[in-house]
């Protein structure tokens, strides 16, 4: 596997004129994986109080664990947002697709990253949903309210796609994710006959396979993208974070839907991709994440690849 690292800056005339902030420096990292190219995105970053990550964890333990990352148990919390796009043959890939307009001002950058790469929007021939955060899907839709990726086949597991669908999850899933429901079904209401259902272990495209990693949402997906014995693993939020999901993965995150389940995958992937020194590629990992999981006493460390 090659890895390779570059920054660059946007050259959209809407990135430019959007509030005339500064022009914004993205970071590219790529990976070839036999005769695939897959490329991490930015989206930008999301803005999350600490609790939101921290709340349910033993507090007289956190500070001791974040020490070695320069982190208080109270420090307000900017992780990066990172789209994997994968180039294979004809297909121009996106795994998830961003937060779009509507969710936090820091996130929704991913048009300016396409751009700034060469592609269109219209170049995207699939979209390959993780899950339905708002930060992983509202980007679905541009500002005019139309489908964003008009000519890309949209694929989603049947689990998670039934689950947003749901028109119990919005009284469900708690007062703090309501409006999360309520974005995800109206996107995918919208996608609806333009989106693939998958089971977990379907080979959702050449190469790609499908695993199953609840625990965050109901029907969280990861996916394996593999060519010949060279293969690295998509772990959307399953592994939520470069600190304490590595160093203390049994212990429950705030940010899981289910904080017993997202804990138990998080350990057995962990333990799996360590055990297998398998590439991983993180949505919210730092350095472009992509990187790979080194044992570290209790826990392991994140060792970004470039």
């Amino acid at each position: 596997m090659t890895i390779t690292k570059r920054a660059f800056l946007t050259t959209s005339a809407a990135a430019a004129a959007t509030l005339a902030l500064p022009r914004r420096g993205w970071t590219q990292t790529t990976a070839s994986i036999g005769g695939m190219e897959v490329t991490t995105l930015s989206d930008g970053n999301l803005m999350l109080p600490a609790e939101f990550i921290f709340g349910p964890m033993p507090q007289d333990e956190l500070a001791g664990v974040l020490a070695p990352f320069d982190m208080m148990p109270d420090q307000a919390l900017t992780p990066p947002c990172n789209v994997t796009l994968l180039r294979h043959g004809d297909n121009v890939v996106l795994f998830d697709c961003g937060a779009g307009f509507a969710f936090q001002d820091s996130a929704g950058r991913l048009g300016d990253a396409l751009a700034a790469a060469g592609i269109d929007p219209l170049d995207v021939t699939h979209v390959v949903v993780t899950h339905g955060h708002p930060d992983h899907i509202w980007g679905m839709l541009d500002d005019f309210d139309e489908p964003l990726f008009y000519n890309a086949e949209h694929l989603m597991g049947e689990t998670e796609f039934t689950y947003w669908m749901d028109d119990a999850t919005v009284n469900s899933i708690g007062e703090e994710r309501a409006s999360f429901a309520v974005g995800a079904k109206r996107r995918l209401e919208m996608m609806e006959g333009n989106m693939t259902l998958f089971a977990d272990g379907a080979e959702v495209l050449p190469g790609v396979t499908a695993r199953m990693t609840p625990g965050h949402t109901p029907g969280h997906m990861s996916f394996v993208i593999a060519d010949g014995n060279d293969a690295l693993m998509v772990v959307g939020d399953a592994i939520g974070n470069h600190h304490v999901a590595f160093a203390r993965p049994a212990w429950e995150s705030g940010s899981d839907q289910d904080l017993a389940m997202g804990a138990e995958t998080r350990t057995a992937l962990l333990d799996q991709i360590a055990a297998d020194n398998m590439t991983l590629i993180g949505f919210h990992l730092p350095n472009g994440g992509i990187g790979t999981a080194e044992r570290d006493g209790e826990g392991y460390r994140f060792v970004p690849s470039a």
